[in-house]
């Protein structure tokens, strides 16, 4: 029997109410109501240079932040309008960086974007266009995507993997993505499958989205192998997806180019094809609004939009406490402190969740039950590691693989001593990274 005449999955995993209370609501259009605050460290790698002063006029998709490096990504406004600020910003993960503010003018009026045919296109034409739309990782990571599209000359790349899977509770965008615009997934999957030279093209998608899985294979047309996959958190990361496609296992310390595969997710292929074939920077992105949102949904918002200006165009949050705020689901989305967190290039949700859904309780001592170790993907020792953190031992907590952790929380999710597990271990991470540099 074939690999893929049977679902697939991985080893370890938990099973979440999946809570996708918006699967039904389509993507609707949001424009930008207050001022937009858009960092520049929207990407893995060096931050961009801001290259617009106070005072300057700027269109929509004009160029106001200029890539350092290699490993970094241009920043776009989001609107036309004033800038009012540049100086330090809030960014959902909790940092302090460098940032834009810009009035809108309500105009909306945009640079002269320059469509082309990317059949008439070199691949390092391709390249150039998604670097210099700003395009970056949209599952989460925000790596540079024309990073992760050059890969070294001695890795053999021959499998493209895109992620479909969207596994985290609440978020449907990607999957609203997947039933409205299939062609520009199509689309901009063929388009890098020709750039890498790649033999397959796997999407992985969770067996509770039949409707995505089913309207993907209609506009393939068999260029896509769509790989159904049992519903099981977290499906999406890309080792366990890589591992559940292709019976290949990235190494510990490696990365999924080691083995021969490259890993995109939908929406950020949708922004490849928007960049290549139409010149569009990205400034605008689908989340899900969800929760306590007294009107939850799949909306396009801009980038730099803060919660507030948000949470007001949707009719405010429900009567009752609303006790967190999480920028992307509630596994592995980030905490934020109050409304003026603006949305990023990696915002994939915003979740208000109620006193009673956010409780949190304290730890009492580890029974030694190893359900932590049993659900971990990364097959880890979870409270082995926690224990080397907590007690300051952070060699022991390297040689013990802390560092292979995706943070994913399946191991707090199932601890019944309410030991913040996943915390300790990132931590610790943060601490083997520091002792490095």
């Amino acid at each position: 029997m074939s690999l893929l005449t049977k679902k697939p999955s991985f080893q370890g995993g938990i099973h979440p109410s999946d809570s996708k209370l918006t699967r039904d609501s389509g993507i609707q259009d949001i424009y930008p109501s207050g001022s937009l605050v858009i960092p520049l460290s929207q990407h893995i790698g060096a931050p961009a240079k801001p290259v617009v002063e106070e005072g300057d006029e700027v269109k929509l998709g004009q160029k106001i932040g200029e890539s350092q490096g290699f490993v970094s990504s241009p920043i776009h406004a989001s609107t036309s309008g004033e800038v009012i600020k540049i100086g330090k910003v809030h960014h959902p993960s909790g940092s302090e960086v460098e940032g834009v503010k810009i009035a809108p003018d309500g105009e909306d009026n945009p640079v002269d974007f320059q469509e082309r045919n990317p059949d008439e296109l070199s691949n390092d034409e391709i390249l150039e266009r998604i670097h210099g739309a700003g395009v970056v990782g949209m599952g989460g990571a925000a790596f540079p995507t024309h990073v992760k599209l050059s890969p070294p000359e001695e890795k053999n790349i021959d499998t493209l993997v895109i992620n479909g899977a969207e596994c985290e509770p609440y978020l449907t965008s990607d999957f609203r993505l997947m039933l409205e615009e299939p062609e520009k997934i199509i689309k901009g999957t063929q388009l890098i499958a020709e750039v890498l030279g790649v033999e397959r093209v796997y999407l992985g998608i969770e067996d509770n989205k039949p409707e995505a899985a089913k309207e993907i294979r209609t506009h393939a047309d068999g260029s896509i192998e769509v790989v159904e996959l049992p519903t099981k958190y977290p499906q999406g990361w890309e080792k366990t997806l890589i591992q559940a496609l292709t019976g290949r296992e990235v190494p510990v310390d490696g990365l999924p180019l080691d083995i021969g595969v490259v890993v995109q997710n939908v929406a950020t292929v949708t922004a490849i094809w928007d960049a290549v074939r139409f010149g569009v920077p990205l400034t605008e992105r689908v989340v899900t609004a969800t929760g306590t949102f007294k009107k939850p949904g799949n909306y396009r918002v801009r980038i730099g939009t803060q919660w507030k200006d948000l949470i007001d165009q949707l009719g405010g949050l429900t009567e009752g406490r609303t006790a967190k705020l999480i920028d992307g689901g509630p596994m592995m989305g980030d905490t934020q402190p109050d409304q003026s967190t603006p949305v990023v290039k990696s915002t994939s949700g915003l979740l208000a969740l109620r006193e009673e859904t956010a409780v949190e309780r304290d730890p009492s001592p580890c029974i030694r039950c190893g359900k932590c170790v049993d659900v971990c993907p990364a097959n880890l020792l979870p409270t082995s590691i926690y224990k080397s953190v907590e007690s300051g031992d952070i060699e022991q907590a390297k040689e013990l693989n802390a560092t292979a952790c995706c943070e994913c929380g399946s191991c707090t999710y199932v601890c019944p001593s309410e030991i913040p597990l996943v915390q300790w271990i990132v931590q610790g991470k943060s601490e083997i990274e520091e002792r490095e540099e």
